[in-house]
This record gives structure tokens, sequence and C-alpha cells, in this order.
């Protein structure tokens, strides 16, 4: 049976204050990505929360299993996610395969999730080496897991432009394909363009551009691998995830109307996946930065408290698995 649509926020956790998992701000789907797990600076090959925490520190200062716990109770799921922009991604500093896929291994059996997620950006997106060894260590993984008895849903969370993704960006796609790794789906960024965004392209039509470039390098990807898939099918192997309100770069600020935009066009679609960076910022500032950068821990626009989560999750009631 297909697994329903479904809407999943990543919540930073690192971000003082620690994002409430269990907390009434989420859409009755009450799925949460857990991001970022990178690799230590001091070990290559230990698997860490954003470089501040490592597993042990998290469960102890952040309660992190703890919390975990508690969403889990109230019918929620995880996904974690390795990778991001700021840190060091573990498939880039641990050179060892043997090593990757220990780390690997030791986060999925930690906490248990039935998704993992890979957002390559930055020089992970450009490091082909550690994308062959992150392919084959993720394709090992997962069938491990099928092993077990349970399966392991495997996204890549890519950076876009209007024009779809990178060169690199598809080079990840393909490792991962022909390394074997059944991916679950290709999530993209819809956020930060900069001058690939045209003067009078909305961020909203910019996203939706993104969408349909990216549909179709996905179906040559798995062309690559003599897979042929439908339109459709392709479609519900993808993923959109905005930065709400205020992005980091200048002019570019992704609002409620947008939000319902994107929304629409998914459902529309018969996109697998809506996400969001992040469930921390879903919330009006108390007050505007002074300097205009983009809040950790607010969208930097007019808004009701969890309001774009409600938006963008409309349709999207599935459950991680």
């Amino acid at each position: 049976m297909a697994q329903q649509p479904w809407f999943s926020g990543y919540a930073d956790v690192t971000v003082d204050p620690p994002y409430d998992l269990a907390g009434p701000g989420l859409p009755e789907s009450r799925n949460v990505t857990l991001a970022f797990v990178v690799a230590d600076s001091s070990q290559p090959c230990a698997p860490s929360w954003g470089n501040a925490y490592s597993l042990d520190a998290a469960r102890d200062a952040l309660n992190l299993e703890q919390r975990i716990s508690a969403l889990k109770s109230s019918g929620g799921a995880i996904a974690v996610s390795f990778g991001g922009s700021v840190n060091t991604e573990l498939a880039v500093a641990c050179q060892d395969p043997a090593q990757l896929q220990a780390a690997y291994r030791s986060v999925v059996e930690r906490y248990s999730p039935s998704t993992i997620d890979f957002d390559i950006e930055g020089d992970a997106l450009l490091n082909g080496p550690a994308g062959e060894r992150r392919a084959e260590a993720v394709a090992a993984l997962q069938k491990e897991k099928d092993g077990w008895g349970g399966g392991l849903d495997v996204w890549l969370t890519l950076p876009a432009s209007p024009r779809g993704l990178t060169d690199d960006g598809i080079a990840v796609v393909d490792q991962m394909l022909a390394a074997g790794v059944d991916l679950a789906g290709v999530n993209i960024m819809t956020m930060n363009y900069g001058s690939s965004r045209g003067p009078s392209q909305s961020m909203l039509d910019a996203a939706v551009a993104a969408a349909d470039s990216t549909h179709d390098q996905l179906s040559i990807s798995y062309q690559r691998v003599g897979t042929n898939l439908s339109s459709q099918e392709i479609w519900s192997k993808m993923g959109l995830t905005p930065m709400i309100g205020v992005n980091d770069l200048p002019d570019e600020v992704f609002g409620l109307d947008a939000a319902s935009g994107l929304n629409s066009f998914a459902v529309q679609k018969g996109i697998q996946r809506v996400s969001m960076w992040s469930l921390n910022r879903d919330r009006e500032c108390a007050a505007a930065a002074a300097d205009g950068q983009a809040s950790h821990v607010c969208s930097g626009v007019q808004q009701e408290p969890g309001e774009f989560a409600r938006v963008l999750a409309r349709g999207f009631e599935g459950r991680l698995r």
C-alpha cells in the first residue's frame, strides 16, 4: 500500500530554546524531521548533532530521547536528517567506508527512524568521492535494515534553482541510484535562489519552476539506470521544502500566500512530501531584526504561531512509517 503524502517540518535540534516536539504547534500528522546529524570535528567518524552535542550529550543536555518518546507516545513520528549547510556531513569527514556505515547505523539504531534524509549542499555537494562513500554506505545500511524486518526510507534533500537541480545535485542522485539505493524521493530546497530568480519572478513562481525542472531531471536519472517512471510516479518521488518567512538572501521572503500556493501545487501534482525550514521559526518575531538577517527562532513575517506548518500541511495527513 502506497504511503499517504506527508508533511514533516525540520526542527533544528541545537537551537535554543529547544523545539517542543510534543507541543500543540504541530499539524495533525505530527511528523518532525530532526536536523542535523554531522561529523564531530574532533572525531571524523563520530556522529554529532550540529557538531555541538554527541549523541550521548544530546540525551543528557537536551533530553532528546525523552522528547522523541513523548512525541511518539502522542502519535507522532520522526525522521533524522544528516548534513545541512553549516557543518561537515559524515561522508565528507569519514574516509573509512566501514566506519561511515557504522556511524549511520548507530544513529538509526539509536532513534529508530523509518525515514532518513541527506541534506547535501555546499562543499558536500561538490565532493564526488564523499558522494560515492555515502551512496555505498546507505545502500548497505538499507539492505541491513530490510534484513532486520523493517524498511528504511531514504530521501535526498538538494538545493534547486528555477532551472532545477545543479549538475552536482544530479550527480548525487545518480550516485545513489547506481549504488542500488531505493530512493523514497528527492526533496528540493525552494529557497535562497539569488540571481537565478528573475526580477519579476515571485518566490512561488520560482518554486514551481524549480519543481517542474527537477521533475524532468529525475525522469532522466531513472532512465539512466534502466527505470522508466511515468510523470505521476516521478511527482510521487518528490518533496518541496521552502524556508518560511525571511530567507538568508536579501529580498527573498516566502510569505503565507506563497505557502498556500505551493501547497496547492503540491496537492495537484501528487507530490509525496512537503517540509519547511523550520519548525523553530514558525512564529512571529518579537521585534524586527536590526540587521535584517533571518532568525533561527522566528519567521520575520506577521503570522500566528504554527501557521506556516498548518498551511503547508493541508492535504498531507500521512504519518511517517
